[in-house]
């Protein structure tokens, strides 16, 4: 959270810059990038990102910051714009490299099997595992993991974005793999 009066000054800094003031924007620059790497990386652990992308985005942000910076409204508070901006050129970077998580399966090959081989006590075993997840996670795993879903048809169906859905889908191997290792001890 930035302060109101740093929020104050920054933004002064802005109306300053968009009027011409070149000692103002670099002000603002210098002022805002340690504030942008803390947000960076904050958003990339939040994303499931590595922390080594955060000075990307922070420079891509740095350069979204004097491409459109003609569309931030003065008569509002700069912090919530360039929080947008990080968000948006993270999720940028995540699908320009085409983002994909590693998840070891072996630890829940056994419980996530196909239906085909799976007996009735083992379609009860996953359906009692799955239950420990909440939703949307069940409801991702049920679909990629079991149904056969793919990634995007179960994003549209969530109203949820692909990244989101990945991550999501991540978090609940991992703790679905705990679960299992539990049972197994």
């Amino acid at each position: 959270m930035i302060n109101p009066a740093r929020e104050q000054e920054w933004a002064s800094w802005m109306r300053a810059a968009i009027a011409g003031d070149s000692r103002a924007y670099h002000k603002l620059l210098t002022a805002i990038t340690p504030h942008l790497r803390v947000m960076a990386r904050r958003r990339c652990d939040q994303f499931g990102a590595p922390t080594s992308e955060a000075e990307d985005v922070v420079q891509e942000v740095l350069l979204a910051i004097h491409l459109k910076r003609g569309t931030w409204d003065p008569a509002r508070p700069l912090a919530p714009w360039i929080s947008v901006l990080v968000r948006n050129k993270l999720i940028d970077s995540l699908r320009r490299r085409g983002r994909h998580f590693i998840i070891p399966l072996e630890d829940v090959e056994a419980t996530l099997a196909s239906e085909e081989r799976l007996s009735a006590s083992d379609r009860m075993d996953v359906e009692q595992i799955l239950a420990k997840l909440r939703d949307p996670q069940r409801t991702i795993v049920q679909a990629i993991s079991i149904e056969g879903t793919s990634v995007r048809e179960t994003a549209n169906r969530l109203n949820m974005t692909e990244v989101a859905v990945r991550v999501s889908l991540h978090r609940a191997l991992k703790a679905l793999a705990a679960l299992y290792s539990e049972r197994a001890i």
